[in-house]
């Protein structure tokens, strides 16, 4: 890999361990309706792809559910206000972030998370160190990852370009974001999908800490 300029990093599963909110926020839904609560295990299979495909997975009826519309919005309340309970940077993030501000990389956050709540979640952690921080916006008619609109709208923002960026996350969404536009792409194994799914789906490079990142971009 090339020396970069530009880090983009997934948000949930990559910077941010989310995954309590959120199954917090899908039971509240799921509750209301008196339908079975989803696990924790479950719900870190159902995300990565979007809040409107995590109801649907997690609804017992999908989208043909009644109460589909009535859940969704159950949970963006929810989720809205209980976004930052239990939400925490993974261990080694902040002081990766610090690293690369030192050494003038230029960074954002690209998500298929709510895009208000990627932004709120940006303003309380990384004020000041991610200027960038994209999330879910179909409702403009920009596609979410894996396609590459949401990436190629940030690196827009921040003048670079794909061949001189990385892409960072961990998943299979992430893999063929990355892919998709054009860019290399590092998996973390701490996140939702763990080092032997993205094996089998060929990520090509997989980290377990990191600080492992500055490594492939040339950062001493």
């Amino acid at each position: 890999m090339n020396k970069k300029d530009t880090v983009v990093f997934d948000l949930d599963g990559t910077l941010l361990d989310t995954l309590e909110d959120l199954k917090n926020s899908v039971n509240y839904a799921m509750r209301h309706f008196d339908y079975q609560e989803r696990t924790l295990d479950e719900v870190r299979r159902f995300v990565g792809n979007g809040i409107v495909l995590l109801i649907q997975r997690a609804i017992p009826g999908g989208k043909d559910d009644p109460n589909f519309e009535e859940a969704f919005a159950l949970f963006k309340e929810h989720y809205g206000k209980h976004c930052n309970d239990t939400t925490k940077p993974y261990e080694g993030i902040m002081e990766l972030l610090h690293i690369l501000k030192e050494h003038n990389i230029k960074i954002a956050i690209v998500s298929n998370k709510a895009d208000f709540a990627v932004k709120e979640l940006n303003e309380i952690y990384f004020k000041g160190m991610i200027s960038v921080a994209i999330g879910e916006k179909e409702s403009e008619g920009i596609r979410k990852k894996p396609a590459p609109d949401t990436v190629r709208e940030a690196l827009k923002e921040l003048g670079s370009t794909a061949e001189s960026s990385v892409y960072v996350g961990d998943s299979d969404v992430d893999i063929e974001t990355a892919r998709n536009s054009g860019m290399d792409e590092i998996l973390c194994d701490w996140g939702f999908r763990g080092e032997e799914f993205l094996k089998e789906h060929g990520a090509k490079i997989i980290i377990k800490k990191p600080e492992e990142i500055l490594t492939f971009i040339g950062v001493d």
